[in-house]
């Protein structure tokens, strides 16, 4: 069958993009696809619930390719050039072969050192705040990890404040042209750092991709493509572990029998305590869009072909309560493996174990250097990101 009705997100306002768990439970109560309207404004297939989402992400007759687009959509690509979340197999296999070296878990773990010295220097800035009071995003979540990615990608001194703005337009922005404007001051600057690097090579990645070749067939990044591997590594390399790090440390201020019990099993609850952050309120509320070609089945719904745009729920999938036990509620022991927080199938997201090690790092430090941390605003007055694709607040007041 071929559901025609259009659930409108965008009319629920600012009560959807704060909490948008229960209308997602709703949805998926009355079935697994549904016509939607984003909050962004354009419509769009969304599918909920855990079996469905995780099987529509490995779809391989779902394309990320913008050119399967339909024309009049009312969503326009933002990053610049092919990115390997934009591309299908064979392309998005071999754009991931030339970058994966640079982020196996054994490469990242070396960078252990090196987060736990800036996270050091951060808390020390924010320590010496003489109100004991800060806002968590604005001292440790976005700077930590905007950091990491400059230093590993051989990002100069960066204008931070400037391009956090560029970065967040790009992605959350609820109107188009202020997502595109975004986009191109991104383009802009990641040009003239391209221009610069091929001119003054270092021992960074995006030096090693200008010159890197695959060991087998000498394959090159062509100059679009190395546009849109800088634009991937930069923007979404800090954006997904900004909200980890601030969602993650949302729910426990929002659970003291949660943090306390952290607090006193640092060492064997960490790496699980993440995993349930990820689970419980993920950075990521649905990735970017997939397109039908030719009409597609989905759980009974058929989803017409011809450039239709499908969206899968992530956070919905990791609050089913066909896969997780009592998915709301927030749980640092349960087992939160299966989760698909960081996506499933090709696509899965290659900075995961980056992610994850800074949120280790991060939490734990914050934690063991601010006693008595506590949210210093009502939750209902946080402000947060709007749009469907990142899922975080914009502040986290905290006190200590």
């Amino acid at each position: 069958m071929t559901t025609e009705a259009v659930v409108d997100l965008a009319a629920l306002g600012e009560d959807f993009t704060r909490d948008p768990y229960p209308v997602y439970a709703k949805l998926r109560a009355l079935g697994p696809v549904h016509r939607i309207r984003m909050p962004e404004g354009a419509d769009a297939w969304l599918v909920v619930g855990y079996e469905a989402g995780r099987a529509a992400l490995a779809d391989e007759r779902l394309s990320k390719e913008w050119r399967n687009a339909a024309p009049g959509l009312g969503v326009r690509q933002v990053s610049s050039g092919p990115t390997m979340l934009n591309s299908d197999a064979p392309a998005h296999t071999r754009l991931r072969k030339l970058v994966t070296r640079h982020f196996t878990p054994r490469r990242v773990e070396e960078l252990a050192p090196r987060v736990r010295e800036m996270t050091d220097a951060l808390l020390d800035s924010m320590l010496a705040a003489p109100e004991r009071r800060a806002d968590l995003v604005e001292a440790l979540s976005f700077p930590l990890p905007i950091t990491v990615i400059c230093e590993l990608i051989g990002v100069p001194a960066l204008d931070r404040d400037a391009f956090r703005q560029w970065s967040n337009a790009s992605v959350c922005a609820p109107l188009l042209e202020d997502r595109m404007a975004g986009a191109r001051a991104v383009n802009e600057y990641l040009t003239r750092l391209l221009e610069d690097k091929r001119a003054h090579p270092g021992d960074d990645l995006i030096s090693a991709l200008i010159h890197a070749a695959d060991e087998e067939g000498g394959d090159h990044l062509s100059g679009p493509e190395l546009l849109g591997m800088a634009w991937l590594l930069l923007v979404a390399g800090h954006e997904t572990t900004v909200n980890l790090i601030s969602n993650g440390m949302l729910a426990l201020l929002g659970h003291p029998d949660q943090l306390a019990a952290l607090r006193a099993d640092f060492d064997g609850l960490i790496d699980n305590a993440v995993e349930e952050m990820l689970r419980y309120d993920g950075p990521v509320e649905t990735p970017t869009y997939r397109f039908t070609r030719d009409p597609v089945e989905i759980a009974g719904t058929l989803i017409p072909g011809g450039g239709e745009v499908v969206l899968v729920a992530l956070a919905d999938a990791d609050r089913d309560p066909a896969r997780f036990a009592d998915p709301d509620r927030f749980d640092i022991r349960r087992d939160a493996r299966g989760h698909v927080a960081f996506g499933h199938g090709i696509h899965y997201c290659l900075g995961a174990p980056l992610a994850r090690l800074e949120a280790r790092i991060a939490v734990r430090a914050l934690l063991e250097r601010c006693p008595g941390l506590a949210l210093d605003i009502h939750p209902a007055a946080l402000p947060w990101r709007t749009g469907m694709m990142m899922r975080g607040p914009e502040r986290l007041p905290v006190r200590w």
